[in-house]
Order: structure tokens, then C-alpha cells, then sequence
């Protein structure tokens, strides 16, 4: 499970579809591509509509992991372990396993708080991290943002 770094988002005042957009763009700026992993084909067949149309002005551009051209999208949705496009980052979304994180600059783990499974499958998660000497961090959600809390 070595990555370069884990940041886990506890999100407590936005939902995913509000929060994963606004990471991704950031993602984007500093020139780094992501693969986005959730747990189910149900999952990514949400984010792929959502990813084309959560502002009116933008979006995302992004692909599948089983498309043809995946390598050359920034932004791949996949529940498997591959990483098609070479990302900087990886996020594990809506309960999404580790698996492989070799690799990746950055794993950016997004979990509900008002969810308790979440929260202890989180917690096993930031074990297994720390565990692993990885350099891990939590950061909380606020009425203004986010602030690194460990």
C-alpha cells in the first residue's frame, strides 16, 4: 500500500458530488491527471454523467478505464485496480478499497461522516496507512473550507 501521500476528507457539511469536483479541478491545475475509483459500475455511471454536468459552464473531461483512449484522459473512472493515464492521484471514493496505491504522489481518500460504516472503514483505513509509514493526513471539513487536523 506505499504512496507518496494520503490525505483522507472527512466530509461533514458537503456531499461527495459537491467536494470530488472542486479536488479534481485542483487536481487538474497543478498538471496532474486522476484516476477517481468507487466501489460499484453504478457508482462510475453516476460520476461520468456527473463529472459532464455539475456547473453549467464547465466540466470535467474525463473517460472510462475500459475506453480506448483512458491513457490520454486526465481524469479516469475505474473500480479496478488499474491506472491507464499514469495519474499523480488517486481518489478512493463511496467506500472504495485501497488495493494498489504504488505509484500514485497522492491518494485522496473521501469518506462521509454522517455515515458510521464509513467512519470505521476510515479509521481501518488510516491504521493500515500509518502502519505502512506512509505520511498520512486528515483533514476536516468546516463552515469555510477545509484545516488539516492531523
Amino acid at each position: 500500500m506505499a504512496t507518496g501521500e494520503v490525505w483522507f476528507y472527512h466530509l461533514e457539511r458537503s456531499s461527495l458530488d459537491q467536494v470530488l469536483p472542486e479536488l479534481l479541478e485542483k487536481t487538474l491545475a497543478r498538471g496532474w491527471k486522476a484516476v477517481v475509483r468507487p466501489r460499484t459500475e453504478a457508482q462510475i455511471q453516476h460520476l461520468d454523467k456527473w463529472l459532464w454536468s455539475y456547473r453549467d459552464d464547465s466540466f470535467l473531461p474525463h473517460g472510462l478505464a475500459n475506453e480506448p483512449a483512458s491513457s490520454r484522459q486526465p481524469i479516469v473512472l475505474t473500480t479496478g485496480p488499474e491506472n491507464p493515464n499514469t495519474a499523480e492521484a488517486l481518489f478512493l471514493v463511496a467506500g472504495a478499497e485501497a488495493q494498489d496505491m504504488d505509484g500514485y504522489t497522492r491518494c485522496i481518500i473521501l469518506f462521509d461522516g454522517a455515515d458510521e460504516q464509513a467512519l470505521v472503514k476510515a479509521r481501518g483505513q488510516w491504521k493500515a496507512v500509518k502502519a505502512t509509514g506512509a505520511t498520512a493526513s486528515y483533514w476536516k471539513q468546516l463552515s469555510r473550507g477545509w484545516e488539516k487536523q492531523a
